[in-house]
């Protein structure tokens, strides 16, 4: 066959089907599921589209199909790809060497309004470093960030030259809006602080789940909880949502190097494949006075003897170097990486997760020091709230585990004011453990490139409602704190960049995906914050849905409704609260059984219904 022949042969049956160079129409024709990615030859990858199997056997039965095919696979492996096919060549360097996949690069839901007309500054527009490839190829024109499959891919690195923005993203344990700048004028956290003020702080950010496992599943997933999915702080998203890619599996497969320090899911190993290295935590305790732990544990045990379950004190002021925390030893090691991969080609997604302020309080004696033992005082409304219903109250089972705490009835007003102080504490000495990061980011110059998230996974009870946990639908419970800077990014309407609509830690996927440049799975049902990032005044969403156990809870700009029902949340209404936040910010007074407000629980029962789903999807 002539190479006239082999032309002909291409343009008319292997272009137009596998190599097709208007992507969509090529796509849209065939209404293929997905587009997986074939290598060619050994320096070479391209995208074929899916058939199915009858369109494809037919075609493949031909002998003249065939014959005609086999010779131009023979050309194409001996000659090399034309030039102006779409694919991209591997790197020279071995490590290197991924595989890269062209994909459509339309979104099945437009955005109204993209980053470069809003003014954030598009990963084109930044200045630092960038995804070093060997050639220009058509790919940069497509969106190589699309979801090819379910499963994880093969890390790959950016298939375009233009830089594309890294990800610090930082979560605090059990971290409630405790903080200067939440209006909170006599915490120490000034590196927290500097952080809102050059970055835009959600003054009304809300977890999906009061509890670690369930919370952190639910957000990194981009998933809904409901009562069969996403329930306890042993919830896991590889288990809960099968199938469902996560946040950092998504990133990974989309040329990011992710990197998991201390805790970021409950277990180290869920979603695991989507970590370029192993998860790491340090297996360093948290009591550095191991004699008063065990003196502690066997005096509780001598006054309590039914109670199996001991821990040490709830609280532990120690003079040690702050080096032997765990939280410290996270930050160190974060410090490193950050350093290691200013050196590197590919984009990150380094996900710093801290313990304190979790319980038990123990931080180093000088944070203890900032706060005066004497002003601290219980919350007014330490207290079981009136008319709360079944399933919204409870003995804060978590605590009742530690020594000197009594398995059940309330706290004395000192044990209650100590563990306000040991809190008040960790947030600073956690504070600290940011302002490290940060410093290395910028000494770096990484910072020049790089998102900053910092979150925690749900509020706490320092006593309000008579509670101390995080378990409950209560706005405690709910809220928590969350920041976040763009590099080059710049307010227009509000100083400071404070974001008052309601946000949902299930929108973090999201904007994450439109922060840096890759296409958002399917299944996300969190919608980007990245719009109000430019202009805090935009109404934002309007209500923020949660659950916990038996309790499903709807906020909205003015009210908090909280429904329980039997059999863990999917059986009969039990009970329910309602709150409305211009006159009852502390949630003292529930109106839920007032004739006036029976309108109000109507509407607000029809959109948590809508919004939560009752069963497993």
């Amino acid at each position: 066959m002539t190479l006239k022949a082999l032309s002909g042969v291409y343009k008319s049956i292997i272009s137009p089907v596998f190599l097709a160079s208007d992507w969509r129409q090529t796509y849209d024709s065939l209404n293929a599921p997905n587009v997986p990615t074939h290598r060619v030859s050994p320096g070479f990858h391209l995208a074929a589209t899916t058939f199915n199997q009858q369109d494809v056997m037919p075609m493949l039965s031909s002998s003249r199909i065939l014959a005609a095919v086999s010779p131009v696979i023979f050309f194409l492996l001996t000659a090399g790809l034309p030039s102006d096919l779409n694919v991209a060549k591997t790197f020279a360097n071995p490590g290197d060497q991924h595989e890269l996949t062209i994909c459509p690069g339309t979104d099945d839901q437009p955005r109204a309004l993209t980053a470069a007309t809003r003014g954030i500054p598009t990963p084109k527009e930044q200045t630092g470093r960038t995804a070093k490839t060997t050639h220009k190829t058509a790919i940069e024109m497509a969106d190589s960030s699309c979801q090819v499959s379910e499963v994880p891919t093969a890390e790959a690195p950016s298939s375009a030259s233009e830089t594309r923005r890294n990800v610090l993203f930082i979560m605090v344990d059990d971290l409630r809006p405790q903080l200067g700048c939440f209006g909170k004028s006599f915490m120490h956290s000034p590196h927290i602080d500097e952080l809102a003020k050059h970055g835009s702080l959600f003054e009304r950010a809300y977890c999906m789940v009061p509890t670690c496992g369930a919370s952190r599943a639910s957000m990194m997933s981009g998933l809904r909880p409901h009562a069969q999915r996403f329930v306890s702080y042993t919830a896991r998203a590889d288990q809960d949502a099968p199938g469902f890619t996560t946040m950092n599996q998504h990133l990974k497969r989309n040329g990011y190097r992710t990197i998991s320090l201390g805790k970021i899911f409950h277990f180290p190993d869920d979603s695991a494949s989507g970590w370029s290295e192993k998860p790491w935590r340090p297996t360093t305790s948290n009591y550095r006075k191991k004699k008063a732990e065990k003196k502690a544990i066997a005096e509780h045990r001598k006054k309590y003897p039914k109670r199996v379950k001991v821990r040490g004190m709830p609280y532990e002021a120690s003079n040690a170097d702050e080096s032997e925390y765990r939280d410290h030893q996270i930050a160190t090691r974060a410090v490193e990486h950050l350093n290691a991969l200013k050196d590197i080609d590919s984009p990150f997604f380094l996900a710093v997760g801290f313990f304190k302020p979790h319980l038990p309080f123990c931080a180093p004696q000088k944070y203890w020091d900032l706060y005066d033992f004497d002003s601290i005082q219980v919350p007014e409304n330490y207290r079981k709230p009136p008319a709360a219903p079944k399933g919204a109250i409870h003995q804060s089972p978590e605590l009742r585990s530690y020594a000197s705490i009594p398995p059940k009835g309330s706290l004395s007003t000192y044990q209650a004011r100590k563990l306000i102080h040991g809190y008040y504490a960790c947030v600073s000495f956690i504070d600290q453990q940011v302002g490290r990061l940060v410093k290395a980011l910028e000494k770096t110059g990484l910072s020049e490139n790089t998102v900053i998230i910092l979150c925690g996974d749900h509020g706490w009870q320092l006593g309000d409602h008579g509670m101390w946990n995080k378990h409950s639908c209560f706005e405690t419970s709910m809220h928590t704190p969350l920041i976040v800077s763009v590099p080059g990014a710049h307010h227009t309407s509000t100083v400071g960049g404070r974001i008052t609509a309601l946000t949902e830690l299930i929108d973090i996927y999201p904007s994450v995906c439109e922060l840096t440049g890759t296409k958002k799975p399917d299944h996300l049902q969190g919608v980007s914050f990245v719009p109000m990032l430019e202009n805090p005044s935009l109404a934002g969403k309007p209500h923020a849905v949660g659950r916990y156990r038996s309790g499903d809870t709807i906020r909205t700009d003015q009210f908090r409704l909280s429904e329980f029902r039997s059999e863990n949340g999917s059986g009969e209404t039990i009970g329910s609260m309602l709150y409305d936040h211009r006159t009852d910010p502390d949630e003292n007074l529930n109106i839920a059984d007032r004739e006036q407000q029976q309108s109000t629980v109507a509407g607000l029962l029809d959109a948590l219904r809508k919004t939560t789903p009752r069963s497993v999807e």
